[in-house]
Order: C-alpha cells, then structure tokens, then sequence
C-alpha cells in the first residue's frame, strides 16, 4: 500500500501511544496569544496554514519561486501555471495584496497533495480584513519564534532514501540546529496525530541519505495563532516506540 505520511498518520489506530502530547513541553511566546487575533476568519483553515508557513518561509530567505514551490508544482495539475506565476509575482512582503495572493496560491499547494478534485478557483478566494491582519501578524510570530530557536538550517523538508514502499511520499516544515519543527495554526492543542507526523518525519529523516538529521535532539511544534511551542527530546522516546514505527508504521526492512 503506497501512502503519504499524512495518509499514514490518519490510518494508524491510537497514535497517542507513541509518545503522548501531554509529555511534551509547552512553552508560551512573548507577543500574544490566541486571544489577541481576530476569532473568525473566512477562509478554510488548511489554506490559512499554507499560507502562513510559505510567508513565513519568504520572510526568512527563501526566494518566492523557492517559498511557493509546491503551488508552482500543483497549479501544472489544473493548467494554470501562469495564473500561479502572476500571483507569486505580486507577493513582495506582508502587504494586503500579498497575503491575498499567498492564500490563493495555497490552494495549488491542496491540489498538488490532494489532487484536482482538490481544486477551487483561485479568483473565488476572497478574504476579509480580519483573516489578512491575522495571517500577517502570525507570519511576524513565526520570524521571532525563528529569531530566537533558529536560525533554520532548511525548510522544505524531505527525505529522499528514507521513504519506503509504505510511506512514499511526506515533506516536513523546518530544520533548525538541534530541532524538526512542524507548524501547526490549529485553534486546538497539540494532537497525538501530529505527534506521529512528527516521529515518522524524524525516523525518517535518519534513514533517509541526509546527515543533518543525524543532529536532532527535539521534536518541536510551533503553534503561531497560539504563539506555543510544543518539544520533546529525542532520548526520551523509547525503544519499543522506534520498533514499531520503524518495522510496523514505515516497515523498513529488518536486518
């Protein structure tokens, strides 16, 4: 059975019992909280994500071309690259205009993952005054959180030689010196499923042919609608939980 990590994540009965969300270390950001954005926002919130982690992403170095990678990809699945490359060219900064654009190109990102049934046209993506303000005052919480636990070493994760025929497919958010960071803008707490996401994106990783992940030590999640942070060291999770994901979750072969 061939499936994403994502795929994978959703399938698997009792994520929790891996490693539980509860153990791993909450840590609250200067700068606000959930309660200092706007409650309701008109776009789905999966779009709302994208377009944070990307902004973030061209914030802090990435070229757009680079950001926007994935929706570039995505919008050859509907023919409209040309659309996709018109709206990464108005994306400058943090401008209404930009942040308007980021969303819409976020949803050639869905399509490359999702498929074209995935696909909503982008001129019928219109969001209010207080989805923009709040995208853009997450995007600033990610260039702290960035500032003060990064610089990241790479965004735009992958694992090329660590996939198997069971999870063939996954990218993850970011790397920083010692942590693989996923980014979450859930209203929620952390998840266990998201904690699994992140174990098999770090198992992964050490399979895979890329030696920077040799060097992680936590497992991190960065929530910036709430401006938490959620880690967990590596030395922590115990050998029965690397077996079964390694040899019943990514059935890597036993030597």
């Amino acid at each position: 059975m061939f499936d994403s990590v994502t795929n994978k994540v959703s399938s698997t009965k009792k994520p929790g019992r891996f490693v539980k969300p509860s153990a791993f270390e909450k840590i609250q950001l200067e700068g606000g909280g959930i309660e200092d954005l706007h409650p309701v926002e008109n776009i789905y919130p999966g779009l709302i994500g994208i377009a944070v982690d990307y902004l973030t992403r061209l914030m802090t170095g990435d070229s757009p071309d680079s950001a926007f990678s994935v929706s570039l990809n995505g919008s050859d699945k509907v023919n409209a690259r040309k659309q996709a490359e018109a709206l990464i060219e108005s994306v400058k900064g943090l401008e209404d205009d930009s942040i308007c654009s980021a969303i819409r190109l976020a949803v050639f990102d869905t399509v490359y993952r999702a498929g074209e049934a995935a696909y909503v046209p982008v001129e019928t993506i219109y969001p209010d005054a207080d989805t923009v303000e709040n995208v853009r005052n997450m995007v600033w919480r990610s260039v702290a959180f960035l500032d003060i636990y990064g610089p990241k070493i790479t965004d735009h994760l992958t694992f090329k030689g660590g996939y198997t025929g069971h999870v063939t497919s996954g990218d993850g958010d970011f790397l920083t010196k010692d942590t693989l960071w996923d980014f979450k803008v859930s209203k929620q707490t952390l998840q266990s499923r998201s904690v699994l996401q992140l174990l098999i994106y770090w198992r992964l990783g050490l399979h895979s042919i890329h030696p920077e992940y040799r060097d992680v030590k936590y497992l991190g999640v960065y929530n910036p609608r709430m401006n938490m942070i959620y880690r967990y060291p590596v030395a922590d999770i115990s050998d029965e939980a690397i077996e079964e994901l390694d040899y019943s979750i990514i059935c890597y072969p036993r030597e």
